[in-house]
């Protein structure tokens, strides 16, 4: 049936091809509901057969539709005409007639004119040019479907070109506190001095007792070690459209992959097992200093250990590393009177505990700090550099249209001497 103002007119027809319609397009808006976003016939279980047979169905569904469609718009043609008719016996227009023509455009259903109900309305045709202002109007215009963003028209945004990267423990803390050298060699060899008797001591002249001319016997021996070199590497796949579609995408990956590779390394040079194909580091070389914290203080334990490397490495400690949780502890202790004792929270760094130089990073065992005179006794022997490589023929890559982008590194981490360094345990 068609409606105009009070009136109604009957029209079976329109109403039955305006239900078949909507069927129609609920019916397919329940199809594409199942098939979501990727539109996966898979997913679709209201209709049967593979997916071919599928795409079929929604093809006949649609054609039925654009018929259902038509069929509206033919009876729609009829019903205004038949409105307008019986509106004009009644003689419902108003004024010059362009009001009742309007509202009886707009309760047929037909096409809402919004230009023409303002050049219609009082707004326009009283307004007075550089008066900077004219009388007001509402239009009487309702809108069957709003159009707005989920069914209108969607903004068009541009993303700011910022990569936020995921949080994570920076590298090079450690490794900047090795010495840094080449190698051209698969392991770094040296000799080390495992026997040092001193036995010198005062003689008397030739002829007086041969006990106190003789000259006292001394020892010394070396040992040979060395320290493997190791690869640290890494890889990742890639697809060749994210190189070729995004320009940014290859330096991302370039600038990612060697920063994994750092990451790992200053790992390695703390806490590496030294178990092929580990590195060594310093937690695990044997025969470093230990000092367990006890009752102790953290400043009173570091002291004790910096203080045995004094006197039995007969070196001077560089630098220090603890985990940030077991620093915060240190940096905030008070005198009583609440006084911070390491500086006041203004104090910029570096930081320092008796005069050794404190890193904080997540690299160290968090229940340890370790120290060591870095600076004179440890080494990173450099084999290669970090290298980057491209490749697709990595298992079916070639074939997918993927690419492996690898980096890798080799290189020795070498203590020289074990008693220039230790740990404090049990934080």
């Amino acid at each position: 049936m068609y409606n105009d103002s009070d009136r109604i007119v009957e029209f079976p027809a329109l109403k039955q091809a305006q239900e078949k319609l909507d069927e129609r397009r609920k019916n397919l808006a329940g199809i594409l509901t199942e098939a979501g976003p990727e539109y996966d016939m898979a997913q679709v279980k209201s209709l049967s057969g593979d997916s071919t047979a599928k795409v079929e169905e929604i093809r006949k569904l649609n054609d039925e539709i654009v018929d259902c469609k038509k069929k509206v718009d033919e009876y729609l043609v009829v019903a205004r005409a038949a409105a307008e008719a019986k509106a004009n016996e009644g003689g419902s227009e108003g004024g010059d007639g362009t009001k009742g023509e309007r509202e009886r455009e707009h309760k047929a259903g037909g096409p809402l004119n919004l230009g023409k109900a303002f050049a219609e309305s009082l707004a326009f045709k009283n307004y007075q040019r550089g008066s900077g202002m004219g009388p007001q109007a509402t239009l009487d215009i309702s809108v069957k479907t709003l159009m707005e963003t989920p069914v209108g028209w969607d903004s068009e945004d541009l993303r700011t070109g910022r990569v936020e990267l995921m949080a994570t423990r920076p590298s090079v803390h450690v490794a900047a506190y090795f010495p840094s050298t080449t190698t051209t060699m698969s392991a770094v060899v040296y000799m080390e001095e495992t026997t040092y008797t001193n036995n010198a001591a005062e003689v008397a002249e030739a002829n007086q007792a041969a006990s106190q001319g003789t000259y006292p016997e001394s020892a010394l021996a070396l040992t040979e070690r060395q320290e493997p070199v190791r690869k640290i590497a890494t890889f990742l796949p890639v697809t060749d459209e994210q190189f070729e579609d995004e320009p940014r995408a290859q330096g991302y990956v370039n600038n990612r992959l060697p920063f994994m590779i750092r990451q790992r390394l200053d790992s390695q040079l703390l806490v590496g097992n030294g178990t092929a194909p580990n590195l060594r580091g310093t937690e695990n070389v044997s025969g470093i200093q230990t000092q367990a914290l006890g009752a102790d203080s953290i400043p009173d334990a570091v002291y004790k250990c910096a203080r045995k490397i004094r006197d039995n490495g007969f070196a001077e400690p560089s630098v220090m590393f603890i985990a940030p949780s077991k620093w915060e502890s240190v940096r905030l202790l008070k005198t009583a009177d609440g006084q911070y004792i390491w500086g006041h929270p203004s104090m910029v760094g570096p930081f320092t505990l008796w005069g050794i130089p404190v890193v904080e990073t997540t690299a160290v065992t968090s229940t340890k700090v370790v120290l060591g005179d870095y600076a004179n006794f440890s080494e990173l022997a450099m084999r290669r550099g970090i290298d980057v490589q491209v490749s697709n023929s990595h298992a079916d890559y070639f074939v997918n249209g993927k690419l492996a982008i690898r980096a890798d590194m080799r290189c020795a981490a070498i203590h020289y001497r074990p008693k220039a360094f230790g740990t404090v345990t049990g934080l």
